[in-house]
């Protein structure tokens, strides 16, 4: 997870407020994200000639008064095998005079090419009565429907779209008391989404106590936090050579037809 490009988007200065102020703005951030994705609709063609009607061929006939219209088919729900970071606590403070630090508590899920698919991260800045539950979708997704969150049993919460980046299109929900004591002690934290194919998109975050000992525990040191991330990436390539191999064992095995 890229806590630099989250500590970006929460500045200084009393600028905090703003971030948190996204919230409200973000139904025009969506609307408007929304209108700039699709393209410019295309003029009408014009109407041919008319010709004269035709009677239509058998099979082309309209089915018969209270016969059953064939349903259309309905996306099938996505499910993505994911290699998961542990859940890690990061805290920044900005260099100017004054500046207020900022504690991450993420976590991130990837493909075995090593792409990001979905992060979660609390956001908690110092001396702010509110914290965040942000989470990182890739780019792509229907941005009318927003997000959804679950955790294990729970009612699940809705929200949009605040905004979308190079990285991802973020959504956020208030990290209540309850919220968190729910993540604490659940299995899995779901994030649901639509993608561009409308097909529903689940994906989980295990939680399993990792989550409250990050949360409750010290800062990861950054040093620490690089060294972690490198190995990752190195499993994540190390398993992407094994798939490549094994890829290539098959398809010498098979014998070549004469």
């Amino acid at each position: 997870m890229n806590f630099r490009i989250l500590a970006g988007s929460v500045r200084p200065r009393g600028q905090i407020l703003a971030l948190l102020a996204a919230s409200a703005l973000s139904a025009t951030l969506i609307v408007s994200g929304a209108q700039a994705q699709q393209p410019a609709p295309a003029p009408a063609p014009k109407a041919p000639p008319k010709a004269a009607p035709k009677a239509p061929a058998p099979a082309q006939q309209a089915p018969a008064a209270g016969a059953p219209a064939a349903a259309a088919p309905q996306p099938q729900e996505q499910q993505v095998q994911l290699i998961y970071a542990p859940w890690t606590k990061f805290c920044l403070k900005g260099q100017e005079a004054g500046a207020k630090q900022v504690c991450f508590t993420g976590k991130d899920g990837r493909i075995e090419s090593g792409q990001p698919v979905i992060a979660a991260v609390i956001i908690e800045p110092e001396g702010e009565p509110k914290k965040l539950l942000r989470v990182t979708l890739p780019l792509g997704m229907q941005l009318v429907h927003g997000t959804r969150i679950i955790v294990d049993s729970n009612p699940p919460q809705q929200s949009p779209y605040v905004i979308c980046f190079q990285n991802g299109c973020m959504s956020d929900y208030e990290a209540t008391p309850e919220l968190i004591a729910n993540l604490k002690k659940g299995q899995n934290l779901v994030v649901q989404a639509i993608n561009s194919n409308g097909a529903p998109l689940t994906l989980p975050l295990p939680l399993a106590g990792e989550f409250a000992k990050a949360y409750d525990g010290p800062p990861t040191d950054p040093k620490q936090f690089e060294e972690n991330q490198k190995k990752l990436q190195e499993e994540l390539q190390k398993r992407a050579e094994e798939q490549r191999k094994k890829l290539e064992g098959a398809g010498g095995a098979n014998p070549a037809t004469k």
